[in-house]
């Protein structure tokens, strides 16, 4: 046998043993107060969509396959250790930009920066993954609507990995939305404290490319991934970008500091002030952006995290 039939037969059962691996029973549960969705898989705690954590729904908790907490506590809670308390803005898993219409959705100034509001759950439904469905309205300081959103949550897992698809679709239903040329954007995550790479604990940043570190920001990739120590067992957080969302391959926002943000606008900031990545949606359409974000044992070499993007990509939209 040929070393490459070899390779290519190895890289067949790896792709194979991913796409069969026994997903779990992934519950949802809406709080009596419908402020919050609990989502388990086997009866184990994963995480909790929020529907208002500062200014915006954020998804906090987040345990990963090891049961441990894999996102930053701080500003939820008090801050765990060696976490920092800046960017407040940076709330676990969330999807805001900082320029809509003018209006800077991405910080948090009262009377300045506007607010994304849950209207209310589409669905809310367990099985072999849970789904979260919900309707949001983008508010600016004014207290006038900017733009709506319809965003679908998926949630489903395994043994070694567990995994939130984030699609989301907005709706100039008030007239045209323009998405500002900005790098404060869009779908992001912050890392625990001893995953990042600046903790020098042994954290890893990498992306589908091969570029490592700070060579990870301002490019094109389809995933990146965040990988390092959580309570003595390697972890890693892989933020992924459907072939079918707007702009595919998405700009990252990536830092050595914890932030993982796709963000297929900031060009001007990631290629050169020449560029302008602005994008209006013309009054009654829509623009999609999609995303898988997973949470998984290892390195992502471990992990085989290349094979789990190509079962996600192939995944109809």
């Amino acid at each position: 046998m040929s070393r490459r039939l070899l390779l290519s037969l190895c890289c067949l059962v790896g792709l194979l043993s991913f796409q069969t691996a026994a997903w779990a029973e992934v519950t949802a549960e809406k709080s009596e107060d419908g402020k919050k969705v609990v989502i388990e898989l086997e009866g184990k705690p994963f995480c909790e969509y929020l529907t208002r954590s500062g200014t915006k729904p954020i998804i906090w908790p987040i345990l990963g396959p090891t049961g441990k907490p894999m996102t930053r506590r701080w500003p939820m809670e008090k801050k765990g250790p060696g976490e920092k308390t800046d960017h407040r803005h940076h709330r676990s898993l969330w999807f805001t930009h900082g320029d809509v219409n003018g209006v800077d959705f991405w910080l948090e100034k009262p009377g300045v920066t506007g607010k994304i509001v849950h209207r209310r759950f589409v669905k809310v439904a367990g099985g072999d993954e849970a789904v979260v469905a919900t309707q949001n309205d983008w508010i600016g300081p004014d207290g006038k609507k900017v733009c709506e959103d319809e965003r679908t949550l998926t949630f489903g897992g395994n043994d070694d990995q567990r995994w939130i698809d984030f699609d989301i679709t907005f709706k100039a239903t008030d007239g045209p939305v323009r998405f500002g040329d900005t790098k404060e954007g869009a779908m992001g995550i912050r890392m625990a404290a001893s995953i990042k790479p600046d903790a020098k604990k042994g954290g890893r940043l990498v992306d589908s490319e091969g570029r490592k570190g700070k060579a990870v920001w301002g490019k094109k990739a389809a995933w990146v991934d965040y990988s390092g120590p959580v309570d003595g067992q390697t972890v890693g957080i892989t933020m992924m970008n459907h072939p079918t969302s707007f702009r595919f391959p998405t700009y990252w926002h990536a830092r050595t500091y914890g932030l993982c943000s796709a963000n297929p606008f900031g060009l001007s900031d990631f290629v050169g002030k020449e560029a302008d990545g602005s994008y209006t949606i013309p009054k009654g359409k829509t623009m999609a952006l999609r995303y898988r974000i997973l949470f998984h044992k290892g390195t992502a070499s471990e992990a085989k995290v290349a094979d789990a993007y190509k079962v996600y990509s192939e995944r109809a939209k």
